[in-house]
């Protein structure tokens, strides 16, 4: 693989590209001219985990991209069909990896391309804090596997592990990507729903349970009914999310849905909450805790558009 797109140049997108550019040819295609003449100018530099600058190819004009062997989305998964649309095209004999949040983006993908679709989903966290500079937090694996619905072989999933492996960062090629991604996907809709209710980051209260009011007991009685669903489903989880969760409490580290809920912005909620209670109602199988939360945050976003009597809407 020796072309690389990465699209959306968040947090993680700005870590898989400035790693990626010391490999291999990399590209970002982001939103705002004025990120991709930043990045074009300074290119990236990395801190905390890692320490380096990489330098890289970036623009938001589709027509400037040349074709690619590898594309990996980055974008929320609220954004993938606005993020990838515009350069969909541009992986005719390549593949594309989906390392977002929750279920559906890979169905997403696939609609919008030909290419390969690999099912990923990553653990490494970090914080953007210039379009130039990104804190590299979380040193954990990118867990990819194909997509069934496009029939992408192993072998072109174990190539893109090996190309990220051999960047710096962690990759795992699983034949099966689905109870890696649900192990995530479990964790993330916990951690990330009650950040955005609480408005607290990801600190040491989300895995507290001595007192009776503690947070972890809420953490883990969610995880444990995401567990539930996911043995419904018949998916053995790769990992338990209460062990994931008390790694991330140690760090601080602000969830994406509470920098959404605090600017008031659309959440990944329907992605992440929100897919585990719809794929249990689908199944039969209880999960009211998941489906209170999702409400609850569906709610919370409705607040900010309501005019109703005597009630304008939130600014």
């Amino acid at each position: 693989m020796k072309r690389v797109c990465i699209i959306g140049c968040g947090s993680i997108g700005s870590l898989y590209a400035a790693h990626l550019a010391r490999v291999t040819e990399t590209w970002a295609y982001v939103r705002r001219a004025e990120h991709a003449r930043a990045l074009n100018e300074h290119g990236i530099s990395v801190t905390g985990s890692h320490e380096f600058h990489a330098k890289l190819r970036a623009t938001n004009d589709p027509a400037e991209m040349p074709q690619f062997d590898l594309g990996i989305v980055a974008s929320k998964a609220t954004q993938t069909a606005e993020a990838l649309g515009p350069v969909a095209h541009l992986f005719k004999n390549g593949a594309i990896l989906s390392s977002q949040n929750g279920l559906g983006s890979e169905e997403i993908i696939a609609a919008l391309t030909d290419a390969f679709v690999i099912r990923g989903t990553t653990f490494m966290s970090g914080t953007r804090h210039t379009d130039t500079h990104v804190q590299y937090e979380l040193d954990t694996a990118t867990w990819m596997g194909p997509f069934e619905p496009t029939k992408t072989p192993f072998a072109l999933v174990k190539e893109a592990a090996e190309l990220i492996t051999s960047s710096g960062l962690k990759a795992v090629a699983l034949e099966d990507a689905r109870p890696a991604q649900w192990s995530k996907l479990i964790f993330n809709s916990s951690v990330n729903s009650v950040a955005a209710l609480t408005e607290l980051p990801h600190s040491f209260h989300f895995a507290e349970e001595k007192d009776f009011g503690d947070l972890g007991h809420l953490l883990h009685a969610l995880m444990e009914e995401g567990k539930s669903v996911a043995a419904g489903l018949g998916v053995k989880l790769y990992e338990d999310p209460w062990e994931m969760n008390k790694v991330g409490a140690q760090t601080d580290h602000p969830p994406s849905m509470l920098y959404d809920i605090r600017h008031k912005l659309r959440t990944e909620i329907d992605f992440l909450g929100g897919a585990i209670a719809r794929e249990a109602a689908r199944a039969g199988i209880p999960a009211p805790l998941h489906a209170a939360l999702y409400r609850l945050i569906k709610g919370k976003e409705e607040s900010w558009r309501y005019q109703g009597k005597g009630h304008p809407a939130a600014k």
